[in-house]
């Protein structure tokens, strides 16, 4: 923490931010956002921080899924509810094959703003600045939606205030009750090839509890309540630093409970690794191909310099042609500095083409084929597989190709919705739990 600062950042440079064409109205809308509550609490940020130090030490797996990018115009309780939903699906999966504790994290209530490759992008011979999220401009292509406005970090403000406000009544109520594993997300799993599967696991859920209740050794809070987290890449400095909140002598990024660094801003000089050292929650760090171990292990010990377990994942970008390169050196290095993190795959960043038709797609199998390397690649180093990480919702959307119903490229123009990126749907996501419970059990 020496000399660190909420504004030690503003001292560095700062990749991937916007350019405001009037600083005094981003100055007056930060200043609004500074006298607001924050979104989460530092005891939650504590909490998570507490179930993460498990996931480090082997004795329980993350699951960390939700949109490439969250819009305004796609916001609405049936979407919220519909990732929630399928995320708890998944931790039964996993929890029934891993017989550990699952952390859920959500991709939610903050993922507004995306980096960019280009600062500009050209159509037709016209110039504009590129999308960068909703938190910044907008996806129309024409000059006044480009534009960056500084009351879009408001409206995040707003529109993440009462997703996580969501997600709470959600993870306390009966919603999330063990009792209701039959029903979450219920029409695609009658509809899905693994349905018999899936019903098999919610079974042995509804006896487990029916036996724990009939011996009056079950608290009702058990099997009725969860621990649900958002997150979100922490992109946008001046956005984070409004939100900053401090508690007793610690610094906490209110914005959400888990915050992570991208790939593209990891600079070890850069303004994005000076804030995130010194903020209190639990944050992780993308490592893509380029990411040399030497850089990492200097990355994590300005990042981590107590050593703490739980306070720093790293989640693995590759794709599925570097991976089996790329990951051992990082591991080895991580190793022999003995350094505690907790190792988590993000198998979709690095698995991205283009299809025939101009849309961004993913392929199913080479998700996979990441994911299977990841899980090898730790067994052979003794080391813990912690987590996946997965752009993905809960709705209906043809976004990826393959999977369960063998989507192909003409697919894609069903129910393609992303503002950014390709998502798995529903029942991509819950077959991609199954094979990654097959991979824990081995």
């Amino acid at each position: 923490m020496a000399n660190w600062s909420p504004t030690s950042w503003q001292q560095k440079t700062a990749k991937q931010q916007a350019s405001y064409p009037n600083d005094e109205a981003l100055q007056s809308v930060l200043s609004s956002l500074e006298s607001m509550p924050g979104l989460v609490s530092y005891e939650e940020t504590q909490q998570l921080q507490s179930e993460l130090a498990r996931v480090c030490r082997g004795d329980a797996f993350l699951i960390q899924g939700g949109d490439c990018a969250e819009t305004f115009d796609h916001f609405s309780e049936k979407n919220v509810t519909s990732t929630f939903k399928v995320i708890l699906q998944m931790a039964i999966v996993l929890t029934q094959a891993a017989r550990k504790p699952i952390v859920k994290v959500g991709r939610i209530a903050g993922q507004f703003a995306k980096p960019r490759s280009s600062d500009t992008e050209t159509r037709n011979g016209i110039t504009l600045p590129s999308y960068r999220g909703d938190l910044i401009n907008g996806i129309e292509f024409n000059e006044q939606a480009r534009m960056p406005c500084p009351t879009r970090l408001q409206r995040a403000y707003f529109q993440a205030a009462a997703t996580t406000n969501l997600l709470r009544a959600l993870s306390s109520s009966g919603t999330a009750s063990l009792s209701n594993v039959h029903s979450w997300n219920k029409g695609f799993i009658e509809r899905s090839s693994i349905a018999d599967r899936y019903k098999t696991i919610a079974d042995q859920v509804t006896s487990s509890l029916d036996f724990m209740k009939a011996c009056g050794g079950l608290a009702s809070h058990a099997v009725q309540q969860i621990n649900f987290f958002t997150s979100h890449e922490g992109l946008h400095l001046p956005y984070e630093q409004a939100l900053l909140r401090q508690s007793d002598d610690a610094w906490y990024a209110s914005s959400g409970h888990l915050l992570w660094i991208g790939d593209r801003t990891r600079q070890l000089d850069g303004a994005h690794i000076e804030f995130f050292r010194g903020v209190s929650n639990p944050i992780a760090l993308k490592v893509g191909p380029s990411m040399a171990p030497s850089e990492l292990v200097e990355i994590i010990n300005i990042l981590n310099p107590n050593n703490l377990p739980g306070r720093l994942t790293l989640i693995t970008r590759f794709g599925a042609d570097n991976i089996d390169d790329k990951l051992p050196r990082l591991i080895q290095a991580v190793k022999a500095s003995g350094q505690q993190v907790i190792w988590v795959t993000d198998p979709m960043h690095g698995n991205t083409h283009t299809a025939t038709n101009g849309l961004k797609t993913r392929s199913f199998d080479r998700i996979l084929s990441e994911l299977r390397s990841f899980m090898s690649i730790h067994a052979a180093q003794g080391t813990h597989a912690g987590g996946v990480h997965l752009e993905m919702t809960g709705m209906d959307v043809t976004e990826c190709l393959g999977g369960l119903h063998n989507l192909t490229e003409t697919d894609l123009l069903q129910r393609y919705d992303t503002a950014c990126d390709p998502r798995l749907n529903a029942d991509q996501v819950l077959e991609m739990a199954f094979i990654l419970a097959d991979e824990l059990c081995d």
